[in-house]
């Protein structure tokens, strides 16, 4: 899986800054944009800004992924976090008619006959699929023979708070393991590139401290 940011809002901390000091003063917004405070008052707010869950004024700035070969499985939970906009590739309208890419589990790669079985079936996919086209079968169609485990592009693009909770929830060891590493290379990127916004996001008992899973914590809390 590659995964890499395409783009964000210009000026991500000048534009929190402005709507999270826009809540405390008695400056109008614009005034508050055109006469910039130093870099370190910036730090320093935005820090006291998440560090008290002020989330709100983090849904003004935008960030946009591109996410090659992951799952048709991966991208159905992907999906499922709402606050965001998908552009994914079309399986009605792209033509796998020689070769479809899939993930294979790391459980499946470490078990050679389960590998085995796994290849073999999904060759048989791929034949059954190209026979419905060579049958006339419009791709839109032939495509519900298609596994889960079918490889895809998507774009996506999160605000910044919606973001967090997608980290939050997804890089928790609970997770399913595929958009858990998704979540896990985003954070990575995100921290490198605007660390005052994210130095401190991710699974709950990494930022907090605490599991929120009850009885079905990994027990990684009692570990540290």
């Amino acid at each position: 899986m590659d995964v890499r940011l395409l783009t964000h809002t210009e000026e991500v901390l000048r534009t929190v800054f402005t709507a999270a000091r826009t809540c405390y003063s008695h400056n109008p917004p614009s005034s508050i944009w055109n006469n910039p405070s130093s870099r370190e008052s910036i730090n320093r707010l935005l820090n006291k800004v998440v560090g008290s869950g002020h989330f709100s004024v983090l849904e003004h700035v935008t960030f946009t992924f591109a996410i090659n070969g992951i799952s048709r499985s991966a991208t159905h939970q992907l999906v499922r976090h709402r606050i965001a906009s998908y552009s994914q590739q079309s399986q009605r309208f792209v033509r796998f008619r020689e070769y479809f890419p899939y993930i294979t589990p790391h459980t499946v790669k470490e078990n050679a006959r389960a590998q085995e079985a796994l290849e073999k079936s999904m060759d048989e996919i791929q034949n059954l699929y190209k026979k419905l086209l060579d049958l006339g079968i419009p791709p839109e169609d032939a495509r519900y023979v298609l596994p889960n485990a079918t490889a895809t592009n998507i774009v996506v693009t999160f605000n910044a708070r919606s973001l967090q909770n997608f980290l939050r929830l997804r890089c928790c060891n609970r997770a399913q393991w595929e958009i858990r590493s998704l979540a896990e290379k985003m954070l990575a990127i995100l921290q490198k590139e605007i660390p005052v916004l994210f130095d401190h996001s991710g699974a709950p008992c990494e930022t907090e401290g605490r599991c929120p899973e009850g009885e079905m914590s990994c027990g990684r809390p009692k570990k540290n």
